[in-house]
């Protein structure tokens, strides 16, 4: 098959397009001289800024009736030869349909009517759970090679100088001794994947007596409120870097910490994929499907099995999954990792 414009979709949230690189990756192997363009949802294009496998980055746009016509004609225009849909959703499915791409790949992991509008459904095996393994699948539905892969990003030079900048004002840089860094993240995108903002503050504070490290507190700009709150609850002062960093910013921030503590989220898959040091906190999602993929990684995990449910509010009370995660247990996997990881503080 010798696809010359392909289009990929993934209409999912940050972590979900970290996750999908290595399809363009596979993509860019098999048909060197083709023009890849992702569309994604708005918010999370930084994921593929600076990306070599990938020539144009899309957001879908969801405005007024006419407007998404107008986007979908304009997607009809470009000819498209091949979609590969990696969004496993009823709208994506529609949107390569209306490409007229005579090539279209995609999931039906719920067995509904968009699979009619895939020229070839893409079929994971039993052993492709993590969702990178699982993505790949759809390389081997063009009959190509499905090698495992790592997700990929790539801060550029500016990010890298904008965060040196940053910390050699917030002190954290020395020429005879930095300090370690570990970075907290306490938020997340979902309630019911959030580690008690309590034990964050006593975690922070225990790491901090122990190994003489910097406590950074992460998130996007929403969760600058929930970095706030765990400050405000410890003795060793974080710096409260939450909505302070654009997405590569923060990879470049990441990238030198000594570890990465957090939620299972966007956050968590940039640490890992930038080479840090993570211990992931599960609860209600499934890490052997949203696991932590690149670096070395401890999960800290329950096996409650909540993914049935999804319910809004946790019908377990106080026997969540995430209340039975006690501080003790992720202090000794995160005093592990530190023990056999050096400062990360150059780049």
């Amino acid at each position: 098959m010798d696809l010359q414009n392909i289009l990929i979709i993934k209409l999912r949230h940050i972590g979900d397009v970290l996750l999908s690189t290595p399809v363009l990756r596979g993509l860019r192997t098999a048909f060197p001289l083709a023009r890849l363009t992702m569309l994604v949802n708005r918010g999370t294009e930084g994921v593929l800024a600076h990306n070599p496998d990938v020539n144009e980055v899309l957001c879908l746009e969801k405005g007024s009736l006419k407007a998404q016509l107008k986007f979908v004609q304009m997607l009809r225009q470009r000819a498209f030869d091949g979609v590969v849909d990696l969004t496993d959703g009823d709208r994506s499915a529609v949107i390569g349909l209306a490409t007229g791409a005579p090539v279209r790949i995609g999931f039906n992991a719920e067995h509904r009517w968009r699979g009619l509008l895939y020229s070839t459904v893409a079929k994971p095996r039993q052993a492709d759970q993590h969702r990178v393994d699982y993505d790949l699948c759809a390389l081997r539905a063009l009959g190509l090679d499905t090698k495992p892969g790592t997700p990929a990003l790539y801060p550029s030079p500016t990010d890298e100088q904008t965060v040196e900048a940053w910390m050699q004002e917030a002190g954290l840089l020395s020429a005879q001794a930095s300090p370690l860094l570990v970075l907290l993240q306490p938020g997340a995108r979902y309630s019911l994947k959030v580690w008690p903002h309590e034990r964050f503050a006593q975690l922070a504070d225990r790491l901090a007596d122990r190994f003489v490290c910097r406590i950074l507190l992460g998130g996007d700009q929403r969760e600058r409120e929930v970095a706030e709150q765990v400050a405000r609850k410890t003795r060793c002062a974080p710096i409260v870097v939450a909505g302070k960093f654009s997405l590569l910013q923060f990879a470049a921030l990441v990238k030198r910490c000594a570890l990465f503590v957090g939620n299972d989220g966007g956050a968590m898959h940039i640490a890992a994929t930038m080479g840090t040091p993570v211990v992931a906190i599960f609860g209600p999602t499934y890490p052997q499907r949203w696991g932590p993929r690149g670096g070395p990684a401890q999960v800290i995990y329950k096996g409650l099995d909540c993914r049935a449910c999804y319910h809004p509010t946790c019908l377990r009370g106080d026997d969540s999954c995430m209340q039975q995660i006690a501080v003790d247990e992720v202090f000794t996997a995160a005093s592990r990792m530190l023990e056999r990881t050096p400062a990360r503080t150059e780049t």
